[in-house]
């Protein structure tokens, strides 16, 4: 008998051990998520005002949170508002006015000759596991270090929407998406997009999570990966094209016409005794009259300008970021070695 209780006395005990355990060793966030987010208010990439306001400390549950929170409500300095707030880390809040500055609005201005008042979120910090898949590896949302982007608006009012326009939209419009995403790679570290899984058909999700090394410096994840769309730009003087002038009419002919009028002139200005005299219209005149004008071709003042992005450099404040096996996509762009 003694035999038979022996086994669940030592698992009831290796049970108690485990459980006294995780007293001490519980699941804590890495140190250096809050001094990244240190170091970037040390920067001072941007200013606190009424659309950026220090929010109170994150902790948990878990590993979950955000030691110096934001909560935003416009980038720019108001000039791009959000549908809703969102908390965010300072290296992201940074990055966005960045990607807004370098990308969005140059190329919002070439596609629309406007710029664009206000990104149409989907979801910023939110303690859930990658993908909001539950048991999944832990995603930069829970630490406000991502945002999942799922439109933008015009300063005419026009939204652009992500789900709808990506495949949908007019030429423009698809160009503007895709440029906008494209120039995301350049200023942070995870950008993905339609067409890179299934869960983000309908948003942008870019993050600053690190990915490690490689021979070209930062690894980053681009899905997908899209080719730049061709920009019309303005000639090398930077000025409008002027209009076409009307077609001349033939040299020969003008010279006919020119001759008719001197000599209608001539008998208009004869005064003498008799009858007035006729003044008759020579017949060259209504025939170049009746001739239809050459047609001329529609133009229209070009407002579009020459834009090429550069590449920017990630904030000095972004950190490493787990392993492989916790990213939210396992491929990522080729590198050139």
């Amino acid at each position: 008998m003694a035999r038979r209780i022996l086994p669940f006395v030592l698992i009831g005990a290796l049970f108690g051990t485990l459980a006294g355990c995780s007293n001490y060793v519980g699941a804590r966030r890495p140190p250096w998520r809050a001094q990244a987010e240190n170091a970037c208010f040390a920067q001072r990439p941007f200013q606190l005002s009424a659309y950026v306001q220090p929010a109170r400390e994150i902790d948990g549950p878990g590993i979950c949170g955000l030691t110096r929170p934001l909560r935003v409500t416009a980038l720019e300095d108001g000039a791009v508002g959000f549908n809703a707030p969102y908390t965010l880390d300072c290296p992201m809040v940074a990055a966005l006015n960045e990607w807004l500055r370098d990308v969005v609005q140059p190329t919002a201005e070439a596609r629309f000759g406007q710029r664009v008042v206000e990104i149409i979120g989907m979801g910023a910090y939110s303690c859930r596991g990658m993908n909001g898949i539950p048991g999944a590896r832990i995603s930069e949302h829970a630490f406000g270090n991502a945002i999942d982007v799922g439109g933008f608006r015009l300063a005419d009012g026009r939204e652009i929407s992500i789900v709808r326009d990506w495949t949908r939209g007019d030429d423009q419009t698809r160009a503007f998406l895709q440029d906008v995403h494209m120039g995301a790679c350049a200023h942070f570290t995870t950008v993905l997009g339609p067409g890179a899984n299934v869960f983000h058909y309908n948003h942008i999700h870019v993050d600053l999570a690190m990915h490690g090394n490689s021979s070209t410096g930062l690894r980053r994840i681009c899905k997908p990966l899209l080719r730049p769309n061709p920009t019309p730009a303005l000639p090398p003087d930077g000025l409008p094209d002027a209009p076409d002038l009307d077609e001349e009419i033939d040299t020969a002919q003008n010279k006919v016409l020119k001759d008719d009028a001197r000599a209608l002139q001539s008998d208009i200005l004869q005064v003498g005794p008799g009858p007035g005299p006729t003044a008759r219209i020579p017949d060259q005149y209504f025939t170049s009259a009746m001739k239809p004008p050459a047609p001329i071709p529609m133009t229209r003042p070009s407002t579009v300008r020459a834009y090429a992005p550069a590449p920017a450099p990630l904030p000095a404040a972004s950190v490493p970021e787990g392993s492989p096996s916790e990213w939210d996509l396992t491929s990522s762009i080729p590198q050139r070695r």
